[in-house]
């Protein structure tokens, strides 16, 4: 073909390179003067492939976008059918894998952004992968090959069992055969996202139907188990493209770009560390953690262990409806649970108390030691005082019941991220009743204070005694009258309260030797 010139307009000059059902040849339009590139469909192909192959071209040439490959013709002749597309010089994106976390946030917006513009155009692309995409000179990605562009909503094609698409990329939907919308290029996208960002594709295989399942039913792993130091953000963003129900993905491209652009910023901001900022009056004021959590849109990553499924999947579908959360892991039992959050660290555990095997409050302690960073939430139907003090001991950041909300739940997340111990309404209203009213600070004195801490860190009244230096009587009788003052039916009842009130604290507590 070098040297020919098809319809007395695009002489061949170079052969760039092959696919499985076309040609791509750099050539010359004469009549505009202007490097172009020719796919020249194979002439093997089937008659409903070469159907498709024009009736997808005439719905992505409706696509003008800076990202995208534009299309400027297509023709046939001496059974040579074409397309004439931009000519774009640059790299392939699979030379960009690894990359620095800046490149894939960078790379990966453009990407998105181009996918949005497409999708907004009623075009899902359904074959994203590093080979049908091009970085040029000065970093403009080109998403490179539209040749399986099809309308939102339609289902894949198949020829005698053959999958459309790449199958290391293929979304779970698209490996079934369900009916496909644009999250699938999501989904791809993510693949794409974890390949750059690990130089491993998530899920591999030498058989294609094995692939296929693994794209359908096993998890990714999570990107830092592969890259220790990846930003935590971005291994969030391409875990959430990487869900299996598109639902819990990223609803759109453009969600999925602006959680890239804060992907790499912190979200470990508390209270102290908020930015000030000054009111015209000159008073400072502090913009809240959560302010600032949701200004900047962190995504962050749960696990949920609760033994009672619909009630797990429930919260993961609420959770995952905000774009502020994504579920990276889920578990039936307390050896699960420790796992999952050992193996993943995510950012917050929602945790149960009672679940077969191992309980909740018996991995607790275990998750605590070796996932110092993971938050941990109890949720719970439980409302008994000694469990709330069994887990607050054993280091949980919270306390809600089951009965909660919704709002009061999402609230609990963002404030234990901030440094906060939450403790639900239910399991406030318990431990503050027959509080309203008076100056608890002045009526618990600092003998008082210490023994109600010692009892909130889980010492009986010998070792009270033993380690205050005071006689066992005296100990009785001074937890007689804190029960007496804080209107508690027993020495774990005054302590939490004690706890909800700030006569102690959490901090002084976690800092006892018990």
């Amino acid at each position: 073909m070098i040297g020919r010139k098809l319809r007395n307009r695009y002489e061949i000059v170079e052969h760039i390179g092959d696919g499985s059902t076309a040609t791509v040849y750099k050539a010359v339009d004469t009549r505009l003067g202007r490097e172009v590139a020719l796919k020249i469909l194979l002439p093997h192909v089937r008659d409903t492939t070469r159907l498709r192959f024009f009736q997808e071209a005439r719905a992505a040439a409706q696509l003008n976008h800076g990202n995208v490959m534009a299309i400027f013709d297509m023709d046939d002749e001496d059974d040579y059918h074409f397309l004439v597309v931009e000519y774009v010089q640059g790299k392939s994106l699979t030379e960009f894998i690894p990359s620095s976390p800046n490149v894939v946030v960078d790379l990966g917006r453009q990407i998105a952004q181009a996918l949005q513009y497409a999708h907004d155009n009623s075009i899902i692309h359904r074959d994203i992968k590093p080979a049908n995409i091009k970085v040029t000179p000065d970093n403009q990605v080109k998403i490179m090959d539209l040749g399986l562009a099809l309308p939102k909503e339609a289902t894949r094609v198949t020829a005698e069992g053959m999958v459309i698409g790449t199958p290391a990329y293929l979304s779970p939907e698209q490996a079934q055969g369900h009916t496909l919308d644009h999250r699938t290029d999501i989904y791809s996208l993510g693949v794409v996202l974890f390949e750059m960002a690990t130089g491993h594709l998530p899920f591999d295989a030498d058989e294609i139907p094995a692939l296929l399942l693994q794209q359908v039913k096993q998890p990714p792993p999570p990107p830092r188990l592969l890259v220790p130091d990846l930003p935590v953000g971005l291994e969030r963003v391409i875990l959430r493209c990487l869900e299996k129900n598109p639902a819990r993905r990223y609803q759109s491209c453009k969600a999925l770009a602006e959680a890239l652009d804060a992907a790499l910023t912190p979200t470990g901001i508390t209270q102290s560390t908020a930015p000030a900022v000054t009111e015209p009056s000159g008073k400072l004021i502090t913009e809240s953690g959560r302010e600032i959590l949701k200004r900047i849109k962190p995504t962050l990553r749960i696990v949920l262990a609760d033994d009672h499924t619909i009630l797990r999947k429930t919260l993961a579908s609420m959770l995952e409806s905000r774009d502020d959360f994504v579920i990276v892991g889920e578990a039936a039992d307390g050896e699960a649970a420790l796992q999952q959050v050992t193996s993943i660290l995510p950012d917050v555990l929602l945790l149960d108390l009672n679940m077969p095997g191992k309980g909740g409050l018996e991995v607790l302690p275990v998750i605590r030691a070796e996932a110092p960073n993971v938050k941990v939430i109890i949720l719970t139907g439980r409302e008994e005082e000694w469990y709330i003090m069994r887990a607050l001991r054993a280091g949980a950041h919270g306390y809600i019941l089951k009965s909660a909300d919704e709002e009061e739940l999402v609230d609990g997340i963002f404030k234990v991220i901030q440094g906060q111990m939450v403790l639900g309404k239910g399991v406030a209203e318990r431990i503050v009743t027959g509080l309203i009213g008076g100056d608890h600070e002045q009526m618990i004195n600092n003998t008082e204070k210490l023994i109600l801490l010692h009892v909130a860190a889980g010492y009986e009244n010998p070792d009270i005694a033993k380690q205050l230096n005071l006689s066992m009587s005296v100990v009785i009788e001074t937890l007689a009258q804190i029960m007496n003052k804080l209107d508690a039916k027993d020495r774990n009842a005054a302590a939490l309260r004690a706890l909800r009130q700030e006569i102690i604290s959490l901090d002084d507590l976690h800092d006892l030797d018990v």
